[in-house]
């Protein structure tokens, strides 16, 4: 069964889940919500860099695409807007599409989620027979079901961290970098990004998933942050970085048992390659991500996802955009309820004839 798919949004994400949903097996684009006047009419291709347009146009009218589909891809930011886009995403619920969005982040783990945001989704899935699943784009994957996955490779284990290793100049998100990140920005400035207590709030419900996913309880998450500055300016298609400005921070998101540090969520990130050349580099070109199991054996993961024509910011968006779509025929089996990223596989079975959609011809 073929399930029918309305994209909210067309940010970076956005753009990434347009692709996901014009070429994953079992999924067709049938709508495309924008909040932006402007964009309403537009086709999709537009903002997804597809050479062929697809023949649908964004649209402002929520009521009238939500009536067309079974699911909806969130992808509209919940950075500053966590109340709107709660609201948007209970709407979709109550109109019984089924939901997969990376921004509700204390939705990562539903489980350590407080109480009345968990039941009041929970409601909206029921009111509407819907199901939703939440998971990062960081990417999510790395940081939930491939983590557990990977430590099945072993047999003690010491500590199991995520690492995102990767050069923001080649993210065309100025707000993203320059606002949220803090680069470019004095270093007597705290960005968002890097406030205490915000990191736990964004990623501490991935902590905790690795955690029960692998039978270990966290009862103590801390943050470690180190910044750098800039040595020289430099110029991107953002602009001009100014010397002596933030140009590379390592972010550490610490889960704890009685005192021993177990899962970690590593984010070691820069504008310039040159910058903090003593922290972690990608193996090649401009990033990566990996897992690595501190056990027997010790085990690291590195992987790398590069988009034709694209950048590697492309590949990571592509691949959490692919997680969450790739989720939705899974979603549409599934019982209404609130869905991690253990509990949904990374790859769900599809009919023979739609899975032979995904090979090359």
């Amino acid at each position: 069964m073929r399930e029918r798919v309305v994209v909210w949004g067309t940010g970076n994400m956005g753009g990434a889940a347009i692709r996901s949903a014009t070429g994953f097996p079992g999924l067709d684009l049938v709508g495309v919500v924008t909040g932006t006047d402007s964009k309403a009419g537009q086709d999709a291709a537009a903002f997804a860099g597809l050479d062929e347009p697809t023949g649908v146009l964004l649209t402002t009218d929520v009521e009238a695409a939500l009536a067309a589909c079974d699911a909806v891809a969130y992808m509209a930011s919940g950075d500053t807007r966590p109340d709107e886009a709660l609201a948007d995403i209970e709407r979709c619920l109550r109109a019984g599409a089924n939901v997969v969005t990376p921004s509700l982040y204390s939705l990562y783990d539903p489980s350590s989620a407080p109480a009345e945001l968990r039941e009041r989704l929970k409601d909206a899935c029921e009111a509407g027979g819907a199901s939703l699943l939440v998971s990062g784009v960081d990417p999510g994957w790395a940081n939930d079901a491939m983590a557990v996955l990977a430590a099945g490779l072993c047999t003690r284990i010491e500590e199991i961290r995520c690492q995102e290793i990767f050069d923001y100049s080649t993210y065309d998100q100025p707000h993203a970098v320059r606002v949220l990140c803090g680069f470019g920005q004095p270093m007597e400035e705290v960005p968002m990004m890097l406030l205490p207590s915000v990191p736990t709030m964004v990623w501490g419900g991935n902590i905790r998933l690795i955690g029960r996913g692998l039978g270990i309880e966290i009862d103590e998450i801390s943050e470690v942050v180190e910044r750098r500055p800039l040595e020289a300016s430099l110029d991107t298609e953002m602009g001009r970085f100014d010397a002596g400005t933030q140009g590379a921070f390592r972010l550490q998101i610490i889960g704890k048992v009685a005192g021993r540090s177990r899962v970690v969520i590593d984010h070691i990130t820069r504008v310039d390659p040159a910058c903090a050349p003593e922290w972690p580099q990608p193996d090649e070109g401009v990033g990566d991500h990996r897992i690595i199991v501190d056990g027997d054996p010790k085990l690291t993961i590195v992987v790398r996802a590069d988009v034709a024509g694209g950048t590697r910011a492309d590949g990571g968006n592509a691949t959490a955009a692919n997680r969450l779509l790739g989720a939705i025929s899974w979603l549409a089996t599934a019982a209404p309820g609130l869905y991690d990223g253990l509990d949904v596989p990374l790859n769900s079975p599809l009919e023979p004839s739609i899975a032979a959609e995904r090979w090359s011809s």
